[in-house]
């Protein structure tokens, strides 16, 4: 193969990942498996490695692999990203409509979507190329988020433009509700706080400061509105600007409507409305926009919403109360989270009486003071949410919420963490609480009866201090507890002596390590094998291994020079604990087979059918594929169940898959 041969390969390989990204990420029609796409990654990969001269910075192989940013550079946006003007009713509506029909004489097209709940961002391309995104910021200035943005995989780095062309395109970043449900949890295996809904969690990953945790956020993007063009033809409406996008493989929402009548859009309002539960992610209305962009040009901006849109938000569930108190709760890594205490008020069918607040960027967002008054909304099942303060119902008496100077559980001095204010004292002794109670819980050491009461218990009669004085306890120490008698203290005795017995991978997910899930713990045992080796490794030695990054590479580093983790480690090996990796393949029977499981099972956990299928040789994916054996479909089951009929995947239920496994 000669060396034009070689060029026009690589060409050929990164049009046809382009090709299949576009299918998977933003059609969802895909036409080959999980593992044939990682393999012409494999192939494009190492014939650029192996000739560097046809390198290109914008092939699919670079999306992620930049370097952590220490700060978002301003960006000025022209035109300004302006925020919309709202409607919540039909009348509302109506008066919009009628308004700009007297000021521009004449009936006009609308196109009408829905409105995605993420946040705004700007991409530009220069001669086809992505050259710079930002963030919506105050409208005028927005952050430099390149990097990131490159790592979302419905983003296309190259389109089909020609050279000394130009066109900034403006859209939603958002997350899907299924990876917005991994993300929380996520957070709360590694006990970090739990984002409150998909539009701030998509905020945060999108301006991580290391981008390869953006790409495991599992952003997605769509186009929204126009900006500017230039060396190309000019688009004249909102549905030739879109059909023009969908040409560039640029992802478009695919819920709208071009509408020439009120009633036109009132009906696409209403239909989306009644599907909406039904949706991949969240909306919270439609956005309506004149389609004609010269009828837009004359009705021009106000100072801060264009006039030609109107977002026709839907109603949630929502209520009016006081902000009594702020209080700080401590995690178990030393986050603390201010937590507004509510005057009781019913909501969505419960009585609410505190909210989170998440951390201080979300207190100035909303510019929160103790004594507001506010509106909480409840949708559903969704956790309570502060969504305004009532400013103009202010007396002059509110409190300003002030960061705390010291641990509210040690009185240690506080160190800021990007949007979090944190505790890093070892000894802080409400962390030891929750790191306690982390330890003994079902995912982790599983310590059946070592709850919360008891731990509260035990630390309130300074019978333990530490995870190794759990191992220290006797039969007669937990007959001090109330509602311990001899029965249940050997019970829990006989649990604590079991634990001991548990696999390496389910010790490492107990230390509480930031960061590290279940499923990196298992990758850490099986790498290292030895609780020791583990501690000694270097931080470059742990980003070395392809599902650890530098962040969880830092954080596991950090957490093993402690001291007294260091004499942890050393305890847990004196009193018996295993500290080694053993491979728990009980039998074959399930070698070759690979199965992915949806939905809610009815007589095991997720791990805990998870963990039957390894024991028994066979494989656990995460997504389905044209290669995966069988989809264990429990009750409501998500996407996947479509995927796989599809692809034609043998779907089985759990009685099935029990069958299987006997």
């Amino acid at each position: 193969m000669n060396m034009s041969d070689i060029e026009n390969k690589i060409k050929k390989l990164r049009e046809e990942i382009r090709r299949h990204e576009y299918l998977y990420y933003v059609l969802q029609k895909p036409e080959i498996s999980d593992a044939e796409f990682d393999s012409l990654m494999k192939e494009l990969k190492e014939l650029e490695n192996k000739y560097p001269q046809y390198r290109d910075e914008y092939s699919p192989t670079n999306r992620v692999g930049g370097q952590a940013s220490n700060e978002f550079n301003p960006v000025k946006h022209n035109p300004p990203m302006l925020s919309l003007e709202n409607c919540y009713s039909e009348e509302e509506f109506k008066e919009w409509h009628n308004r700009i029909v007297k000021i521009v004489g004449k009936s006009f097209e609308m196109v009408a979507e829905a409105k995605i709940d993420g946040l705004s961002c700007a991409i530009e391309y220069e001669n086809g190329k992505l050259v710079r995104a930002s963030t919506r910021g105050d409208g005028e200035t927005g952050e430099d988020v390149t990097a990131n943005v490159k790592a979302i995989k419905s983003v296309p780095l190259a389109i089909n433009l020609p050279q000394n062309s130009f066109i900034e395109i403006r859209g939603e970043v958002y997350l899907n509700k299924k990876d917005f449900e991994k993300i929380n949890k996520t957070q709360e295996e590694n006990g970090e706080d739990l984002f409150s809904n998909p539009r701030n969690a998509a905020s945060g990953s999108l301006r991580q400061k290391d981008p390869n945790i953006t790409a495991k956020r599992n952003l997605r993007f769509m186009v929204h509105s126009y900006a500017n063009v230039r060396g190309i033809a000019e688009p004249k409406t909102q549905w030739e600007y879109f059909k023009l996008c969908d040409n560039l493989s640029i992802p478009t929402n695919y819920i709208k409507r071009l509408c020439s009548k009120p009633e036109e859009v009132i009906e696409f309002y209403k239909k989306t409305e009644e599907e909406r539960e039904n949706l991949d992610f969240e909306i919270d209305g439609i956005v309506v926009k004149i389609n004609d962009f010269s009828i837009q040009r004359i009705l021009g901006n106000t100072a801060k919403s264009p006039r030609w849109a109107i977002a026709f938000k839907f109603k949630a569930e929502q209520a009016k109360t006081k902000i009594k108190n702020v209080i700080f709760s401590v995690g178990r890594t030393g986050i603390l989270t201010p937590v507004a205490s509510l005057e009781p008020v019913k909501c969505g069918g419960v009585i609410i009486s505190s909210s989170t607040l998440h951390n201080f960027d979300e207190i100035k967002r909303l510019d929160a003071k103790v004594g507001d008054t506010v509106i909480i909304e409840r949708a559903g099942d969704v956790i309570p949410k502060i969504i305004r303060v009532l400013k103009e119902e202010r007396t002059g008496e509110e409190k300003e919420i002030i960061p705390p100077k010291k641990c509210p559980a040690c009185q240690s001095e506080l160190h800021k963490d990007e949007v979090y204010i944190r505790c890093i004292n070892p000894e802080c002794p409400e962390q030891i609480r929750r790191t306690i109670i982390h330890f003994a819980s079902r995912d982790a050491m599983n310590i059946e009866g070592l709850g919360e009461n008891t731990v509260d218990a035990l630390i309130e009669k300074k019978l333990i201090k530490t995870i190794t004085d759990i191992y220290k306890l006797k039969k007669e120490d937990l007959l001090q507890l109330d509602l311990f008698k001899e029965k249940k203290a050997s019970n829990l005795l006989n649990q604590i002596e079991k634990s001991k017995k548990n696999n390496l991978n389910k010790l490492i997910y107990a230390l509480g390590i930031r960061h590290v899930g279940e499923k990196t713990a298992e990758i850490l045992a099986q790498k290292f094998t030895d609780l020791k080796k583990l501690s000694e490794a270097k931080e470059e030695e742990l980003s070395s291994i392809n599902e650890i990054g530098p962040t969880i590479a830092n954080s596991i580093s950090d957490f093993f020079k402690q001291e007294n983790v260091k004499k942890m480690i050393e305890e847990f090996e004196a009193l018996g604990l295993n500290t080694k990796y053993r491979n728990e393949i009980k039998s074959l029977k399930l070698n070759g087979l690979s199965f992915v499981f949806t939905g809610e099972l009815d007589g095991m956990t997720r791990n805990e059918a998870e963990k039957k299928v390894m024991e028994l040789g066979g494989k656990i994916s995460s997504s389905v594929s044209s290669k995966t054996s069988y989809l264990v479909a429990g009750k409501d089951p998500g996407s996947k169940y479509e995927k796989a009929k599809k692809l034609g995947v043998k779907i089985i239920s759990e009685k099935e898959f029990l069958d299987i496994i006997k």
